[in-house]
Parts: structure tokens; sequence; C-alpha cells
């Protein structure tokens, strides 16, 4: 019958069944101080055992759902509604005992609606008004009704004598004005109740709604990212492949030129050639590293090292390019020095571009800080200038699309950066410090102590593992 909904994932449905194993328990705690506070308050006559039999009933339905809570079986849509419905009868039989239509709570009836409504899809939603309705339809005709506020006439063959007829009728008023202010009291409450628990429905279903909308902005964030990521890999690889033929003539023409002028005879010309060749390996080498990134020497690059040698590495990596450049180098001394990492290639590469960013920002004379420490779970590394620090404008978006500003050097390296290190599980975060000059604190998770024993085959499951 209601094989064409589609089901919502197993982990939805168990938490939908979690908030109805919470709302049960509600209901248990509210029914069993209704029939105390009528029977041992009011003085109402109640059929208080099979009340109680009832309670116990939906005690033990619920004690179900907590070992289903505890399964591993998968939860589904069908179930939860099989939940609902036997929620429905029990109530039923309580309103049954106390009076049926006539009982004020009757509107107790709509709030196995309102959970299916949000719990479930719409058909599911219909089904249940059908089954709610029929009840009460039910309740108005066959029900026990409530003896001790129930409005009744005087009998007839109480009637000897106009003083006993007045009493009896003074005592009808009160009773039924007893009655009715109880029935009023009754209709209060389920106010109150139902606006309270609509309300808080309403405000879980909101936040609900903002935190999927804020994951969905985040996820259609990320996709941008990642098709702006794939679009530069793609013009990096085209200009690779077009950049490798004029690096190789213009490699040979070096050569012949170092051939044709000896240094004894052109030493100045030589040794211009000779940089001229250094270069042009540079170039090939960066050519080299953009078709690497595109995935093919992905298990190669990455190894597991001791967080302080690949930090060692990084900066002697660094210096063979800013070699002027003044660096202040802290680790904190408390951290544990065996923790240990993946030395990924595009990780070193992105902070690398950081420490050349901070470099051609801050003042030759102050040089940059370069600080660092860890635990075992993650690495924190902060890297500072002493320039001008980022523009107000900048600090919101830098990194996270490309920025076209050369004062500062910050383009697409760092949305490159920005973006390699979320894939690796990591943070950034760019700020400006309150002594002057901008500072970029990166998060880096480490390589774990059961992950640590894993060979070069299981590398492409750790964190650090992603497409440059």
């Amino acid at each position: 019958m209601l094989s064409h909904v589609s089901p919502k994932s197993e982990f939805s449905a168990r938490q939908n069944l979690r908030w109805l194993f919470i709302l049960r328990n509600l209901m248990i705690l509210s029914e069993s101080l209704l029939i105390i506070l009528s029977t041992y308050g009011l003085n109402i006559r109640l059929p208080e055992q099979q009340l109680w039999l009832v309670v116990f009933m939906i005690c033990a339905l619920n004690f179900y759902t907590s070992m289903r809570l505890q399964a591993e079986e998968p939860v589904n849509e069908t179930e939860l509604f099989i939940q609902l419905i036997m929620d429905v009868v029990a109530i039923g039989a309580l309103l049954y005992l106390t009076g049926g239509a006539s009982n004020p709570i009757i509107w107790v009836f709509l709030l196995p609606v309102i959970i299916t409504a949000i719990m479930l899809p719409h058909s599911y939603a219909w089904y249940m008004v059908i089954i709610t309705t029929s009840m009460y339809t039910v309740l108005m005709a066959f029900n026990i009704p409530l003896p001790a506020i129930e409005p009744h006439s005087p009998s007839p063959h109480l009637l000897h004598s106009t003083m006993n007829y007045d009493l009896l009728q003074q005592a009808h008023a009160m009773s039924d004005k007893h009655y009715f202010n109880l029935h009023i009291f009754g209709m209060w409450f389920g106010f109150v109740f139902s606006a309270g628990l609509v309300a808080f429905f309403v405000v879980e279903l909101a936040i609900a709604l903002r935190i999927q909308e804020r994951n969905l902005a985040e996820a259609r964030e990320n996709a941008l990212r990642d098709e702006r990521v794939v679009a530069l890999g793609t013009l990096a690889a085209s200009a690779a492949h077009d950049m490798g033929t004029p690096l190789g003539t213009i490699a040979i023409v070096a050569h012949e030129l170092e051939q044709e002028y000896p240094e004894h005879r052109f030493p100045d010309l030589h040794e211009k050639t000779l940089i001229m060749k250094q270069q042009i390996e540079r170039c090939k080498a960066a050519l080299s590293v953009m078709s690497a990134s595109a995935g093919e020497l992905r298990a190669e690059s990455g190894r597991v090292i001791l967080l302080t040698e690949y930090i060692d590495e990084v900066i002697k990596q660094w210096r063979t390019h800013k070699v002027s450049t003044k660096l202040s180098f802290v680790i904190d001394p408390d951290v544990p020095f065996d923790a240990q990492i993946i030395a990924e290639r595009t990780l070193t590469h992105s902070i690398i571009n950081i420490l050349n960013n901070a470099a051609e920002a801050s003042p030759p004379e102050k040089g940059i800080e370069f600080h660092a420490d860890w635990s075992r779970q993650q690495a924190i590394i902060r890297i500072r200038d002493f320039g001008t620090g980022l523009p107000p404008e900048l600090l919101n978006f830098a990194g996270k699309q490309p920025v076209v500003s050369k004062k500062r050097g910050l383009g697409v390296g760092l949305f490159l950066t920005y973006s390699t290190i979320q894939r690796l599980g990591g943070k950034i975060n760019l700020y400006n410090h309150d002594a002057g000059g901008a500072c970029v604190e990166i998060t880096i998770p480490l390589l774990h102590a059961e992950e640590q024993h894993d060979d070069l085959t299981g590398i492409g499951q750790a964190p650090f593992i992603a497409g440059g």
C-alpha cells in the first residue's frame, strides 16, 4: 500500500525514532500525572486498573523502542508509521475509558498527525488523518462516561417534596458548573500544551532547515571552488604541454651558445649562458611538478615522516629560493617529537607559497615569523609577516577565490593553497595581527597512531592524500 513512498536515509529514520521515543516518554509522564490528579486530587471515579494497564502497554512499547535504537538493523519509515499507529490505538484506549469524545483532551489526536507530517512523507500523513478521524468518530458513540463529573438530571422518584426538588436542582446546577469548569480547564490545558508542542516542533524544524541551508551553501561554495581548481589544473596541464616544446628549443639553443662561446674566450657571455640554462631547468622542473599535480605521482609523492623532519625539509626547500629573507623560527618545546605526518607534495608547495607571500609582503630588515605547535591529533602552523596587513576588503574572501593584487601577492597561489589545505582535512585562517602585519594560521591533521603502520599502498586512505 505504501510501497511507492521513497524511503529516507537510515540515519534520518533512526533520528526520528529517537525523537518518537522521547515524545512517548513525555506522553507516559503526562498521562500518569493526569490519572493521579483526576483520581486522588479531583476524586473522579475512573477505571484506574484499566488505565494503568494501557500505560503499562505504552511503557512496554517504549522499552521495545529503546532496544530497537540500540540494534544495528536499519530503521525504515514503515516501522515508524506502525509505531505511530500503536500510539494512536493507545490514546484511543485511554480516551475510551475516560469519556471518549466528551473528554476535553480529545485534541491529543492531533499530535500523531503533526508528528507524522514532520517525520514522514505526505502520503503517511494522509493515512494518519484517516486513522485518527475514524478513531475520533468511533469514540463519539462508544465510550465509558466520566461518572463523577457527568451532568445528570434529578431522578423522579426522589422528588417527594418541593424542598427536595429545590435541593436536587441546586445540586444539579453545582454539578453542571463543576463539569463546565473542568471542561474549560481541560480545553485551556490542551491549548497550552498543543501550542507549546507546535512551537517546539516549528523551532526545531526551523533550526534544522537553517542548518541544512548552511550546509548546502557550504557545499555550493566548495563545489564552485573545486570547479575553479579543476579549471586551473586544466589550464596548468595545457600550459605545461604548450610550453614544453619552446623550453626544449630554448635549452638546445642555450647549449649551442655554451659550445660556441667557450669560457676562456667569452667569460661574461658564457656565464650568462649558464645562468640561462639554470633558469630553463627550473622552468622545466616547475612544469614537471604541474604535470605531477594531476595525480600520476600521488602515491609516490606521499611518505610517512616525523613532523619535525618534514618542517625542516620545507624550510630548507624554501631557503633555496629565499636565501636573504630573515626568518624567526619557533617550535613549542612541549610538543610530542614522535608525531608523524604524510609528506605530500601539494601540502609542501602550499606552505612554501604562504612563506613566499609573507616574505614579499614583509620588509627585508624584519623578515617573517614561523611558529609551529602540535599535538597527537593536529599541527598548527602560524606564518606572520611585518607588512601593512591584509586590506579589510580582502579579509572575508582572501584564499576563497582568486584575488588580483600584485602588491600583496595574493592571487591564484593563495586560492590553490586554501583549496589544498581544505582537501587535506585542514583549515586555514587569515587575519591581521594586533602588533601589525598579516598572519596565516594553518591547522593540519596528523597521522593517527593506528595509521602509522600502514604502507604506501594504504596512504591513499590517509587524510593528507589529495589530488593537486
